[in-house]
């Protein structure tokens, strides 16, 4: 063709094959295919404040305000992390959305609020269907836990920016509190007990370092018998509510199995407190540990002691601890210990606490601390003690737990 008058004749090669959007990458039917894979798992969470189902633009809720005078919405959003690494690993998926709601959830839950909704979005270098629709079924699942609805989310496929087998996950949960019901952290005094209720294991924190410890530096795999390392039985942790049973209890379980072991919701534990007393606060023990966590709820001028060994830690904590060659100070500030949530309470309310938490069926809370005055957080290890009757004979000698001040 012509490029031009007076210019040469000059042919411009034609490219005659069509590029499509699937040439590039991006498969819309076999999103259409996901989404029509989840949508029974998505609509069993809805409840008659869904005003709206799969498809639409936005998401329509109208919360119940029963008994709720000054209603205030609490949001909170997050991610799983790199704890998503181990569920690819394992190429195992149907779970790692209970995490996701739990990590969301469980931080809303902490400012007194129910979850009311929760959104999804999920990006992934190639779209497979039955994938996606297993991350959904667990989000699904954890929002069972939560009590709340998944109104909406968004699957983005990514080509180029992700890896094809790669993804990552965020969440937005919002909530409901009356005004006057809020835990803020305000009413925290000296002398307030912490009440540590149980993890399942490492939740969705300090995945970073495990990976680099246990696959990296002593090249152990997802396949390898816990068992035989050691950590079989996970003694200490509770398994999630959404299975009948997890690591503690299975049978040929895994290093993965354990890591993999989905975050606790405590949604009903934190409905069984705050229907019956108004804590001083609620701590979600997550990235940082106790070490950052707890002092996000105290005023100035006070700090928390922690008393090891009034709690079981899993054995997967001592475990990576001792591979990781790391001190105390440094393991209770990544990981969450087998504590993944803590009430702060008056001392008169700590036996109302505990009732109400065990009707919830959290039998394994109990006393780890208290409020002192100063700043941050002081760990106070066992002792070894040997105690007599007076008269010289040893009535006791073991570990006790450092529980001085209690």
């Amino acid at each position: 063709m012509w490029q031009g008058e007076g210019k040469p004749d000059v042919m411009v090669k034609r490219i005659k094959t069509k590029t499509t959007y699937k040439d590039a990458g991006v498969d819309t039917v076999e999103a259409a295919r996901a989404v029509s894979l989840m949508k029974d798992s998505v609509r069993r969470t809805f409840g008659p404040e869904v005003l709206t189902g799969l498809g639409s633009f936005g998401s329509l809720f109208q919360p119940d305000l029963t008994g709720i005078r000054t209603p205030v919405l609490v949001a909170g959003t997050d991610g799983v992390g790199t704890k998503l690494k181990v569920a690819m690993l394992m190429d195992k998926h149907d779970t790692i959305g209970i995490d996701l709601v739990a990590m969301c959830a469980n931080d809303v839950l902490c400012q007194g609020a129910k979850p009311l909704f929760f959104l999804d979005y999920i990006a992934t270098g190639h779209v497979k269907a039955e994938k996606v629709a297993d991350i959904v079924r667990g989000v699904a699942d954890g929002c069972g836990l939560a009590g709340c609805a998944l109104v909406g989310g968004e699957t983005a496929e990514m080509p180029g920016f992700y890896a094809p087998d790669d993804y990552d996950l965020a969440g937005f949960c919002v909530g409901i509190v009356d005004r006057d019901k809020v835990v803020d952290g305000s009413r925290v005094g000296e002398g307030d007990l912490l009440i540590g209720v149980p993890s399942s294991g490492l939740h969705s924190n300090g995945y970073s370092l495990v990976r680099k410890v246990l696959f990296e530096k002593f090249g152990f795999g997802v396949g390898d018998r816990a068992e035989s390392l050691g950590i079989g039985g996970a003694a200490g942790a509770k398994p999630a509510e959404a299975h009948c049973e997890g690591p503690s209890s299975a049978t040929g379980v895994t290093l993965g199995d354990i890591l993999l072991e989905p975050t606790r919701i405590y949604a009903a534990q934190a409905a069984a407190v705050l229907e019956r007393l108004t804590p001083h606060a609620i701590v979600h023990i997550t990235g940082g540990g106790f070490f950052e966590n707890i002092p996000r709820v105290l005023p100035d001028g006070l700090g928390a002691r922690v008393n090891i060994g009034t709690w079981d830690i899993p054995p997967v904590f001592s475990f990576i601890q001792e591979k990781a060659g790391i001190n105390d100070e440094e393991i209770f500030s990544t990981l969450n210990m087998g504590i993944g949530l803590i009430f702060v309470v008056p001392v008169s309310d700590r036996a109302a606490t505990l009732a109400a938490l065990e009707a919830a069926g959290e039998a394994g809370a109990g006393v780890i601390g208290k409020v002192v005055r100063g700043d941050g957080v002081t760990l106070v290890p066992p002792r070894r003690d040997r105690l007599t009757d007076g008269v010289g004979e040893v009535v006791f000698e073991g570990i006790i737990a450092g529980l001085s001040g209690l």
